[in-house]
């Protein structure tokens, strides 16, 4: 599965329109099936760049990049970075700790 389609390049809010919505919805969850890392897609420039929610060492809003987790695929050799696809789209205060949300 493409970690994004066409459609999702559409469907996905462009960025800073979310900005002043205090609980703003993530619509696409990326995922390191060897780790414990997920990336909650909010806004999406339409070519690379996203801004979401990263839960990793810490939780925090910030940008990441298509790019960056297609290269970890390709550097791996194999699908180590997925897309949820049975993630539907929630509130980032719904989205709990690492633990609470794995697989």
């Amino acid at each position: 599965m493409a970690l994004l389609t066409k459609k999702d390049r559409q469907d996905l809010p462009p960025l800073y329109s979310q900005e002043n919505t205090e609980d703003p919805i993530a619509r696409i969850r990326f995922m390191d099936i060897l780790g414990s890392w997920s990336w909650y897609a909010i806004e999406f420039d339409g070519e690379d760049l996203f801004f979401g929610l990263v839960l990793g060492f810490e939780r925090e809003l910030g940008y990441f990049t298509l790019t960056e987790l297609e290269q970890v695929n390709r550097a791996a050799g194999f699908t180590r970075i997925e897309r949820d696809s049975g993630f539907q789209p929630t509130r980032i205060s719904k989205i709990g700790k690492r633990s609470e949300i794995r697989g």
